[in-house]
Formats: C-alpha cells, sequence, structure tokens
C-alpha cells in the first residue's frame, strides 16, 4: 500500500505597534509553493547551505493610491522561480541563529506544535526598532505614500549560501500586500508572521 498526504501551507501576518497595541495589518499570505517546495527538500534532506527562513524583506511596490484615497492591490509575485517583492527597501535577519544578527532576542523563529496536531506553526517574530531603518522620517504623518518606507508589502525569504540583502538573490517563499504603513522614528513596529504546515493525512491510498 502507498500512503497518500496532502500538504497545506498556510501564512498569516499582524503588524502592530507593540506598545500602543494599536494593529495596522493581520490577514493572510500567499505562499510560494515551488519555493517552499524547495526549501522544504533541502531542509529535510540536511542539505547545509540552502533552505531554511532566513530574512524578512519589507516593501513600497505593492498598492497604488489615487488622490481620492482609493488604493489598488497588486497580485502577489508566486508564479515565478526568481520572484521578488515589486520594491523591496529593506530587509532583517530573521534566523536567530545567524552570527549576523544583531538582536536575536527581538527577531527569531519558534516553532510552536502540540502534540496529536497535524499542523505545527513556525512563528517568525520582527521588530523595527526606533532607530531603523534609518533615513525614516520623524513622524508618522507623511503624506507621501511613495517613501521608501512606506511599506505595503513583505516576504519572507530562504537561506542560499550565505547571500543576505536585497540584491542576495535568495528565494522568496511568501508574499503579502497591504494598505500602507509608516515606519517612522517615533513608532516601533513589530510583525508577528505565523506560517502553518500542515498534513492531511489518510486521504487516499493506492496499492
Amino acid at each position: 500500500m502507498k500512503s497518500m498526504m496532502n500538504l497545506n501551507i498556510i501564512g498569516m501576518v499582524k503588524i502592530f505597534d507593540p506598545i500602543s497595541k494599536e494593529v495596522f495589518v493581520d490577514k493572510c499570505n500567499a505562499i510560494h509553493y515551488e519555493n517552499f517546495s524547495i526549501a522544504l527538500a533541502n531542509t529535510v534532506s540536511d542539505q547545509t547551505n540552502i533552505g531554511w527562513i532566513s530574512e524578512m524583506h519589507f516593501g513600497n511596490g505593492g498598492t497604488t493610491v489615487d488622490p481620492t484615497g482609493v488604493i489598488t492591490y497588486l497580485p502577489p509575485n508566486t508564479n515565478v522561480q526568481n520572484a521578488n517583492l515589486y520594491n523591496p527597501t529593506y530587509a532583517k535577519i530573521v534566523d536567530g541563529n545567524n552570527a549576523a544578527n544583531t538582536d536575536p532576542l527581538q527577531n527569531n523563529m519558534q516553532v510552536n506544535h502540540t502534540p496529536g496536531n497535524v499542523y505545527t506553526d513556525i512563528v517568525v517574530t520582527c521588530l523595527l526598532d526606533y532607530g531603523e531603518p534609518s533615513g525614516q522620517a520623524v513622524y508618522d504623518n507623511s503624506q507621501n505614500l511613495n517613501g521608501n518606507f512606506v511599506f505595503d508589502e513583505l516576504g519572507l525569504f530562504g537561506y542560499v549560501n550565505g547571500a543576505s540583502g536585497l540584491t542576495g538573490g535568495l528565494p522568496l517563499l511568501t508574499h503579502v500586500i497591504f494598505s500602507p504603513v509608516q515606519k517612522a522614528l517615533n513608532r516601533l513596529i513589530q510583525i508577528d508572521y505565523t506560517v502553518r504546515i500542515q498534513t492531511l493525512t489518510n486521504l487516499t491510498s493506492t496499492g
């Protein structure tokens, strides 16, 4: 008998101010299934230089806002292997085991699993502190929604052979587009990004 298993991956993103508790974004994301399948296969087969979630990238190219304030959302980039954000402007390492991670207490991943469940959650936490990114506005009241740090898209990227940063050629694993959120010196922004890997068993067996 050959057991058949279906693998489902979903992502849930919450962006908020950890001080005021104001929530800016709370929605599901899009999964890049081709790149995620490659990452899972490399991780499970212990390929030491490729696979795992490494960085969170931020961008400002996911939406357009017309003069009346109507927002148009572009579709997520999940259809080609070399996909990227529409306009990446900032990146942070979220792998707590990476020596280049300057604050692993605030930027890290945890694996959560309850015995008996057929799913396991990877919870990716990323904090944009008051002083980052460099060059941000002083106050979060900008009327320019095209600024580099008025974010409207973000994604998780996998690790490949020591590559890093916006031009490092990392594989896009997830992509989410949302209403613009400005990062400025007067506010913290935290991202809690949950990736749920679920196995659906006992669907079909073939002999």
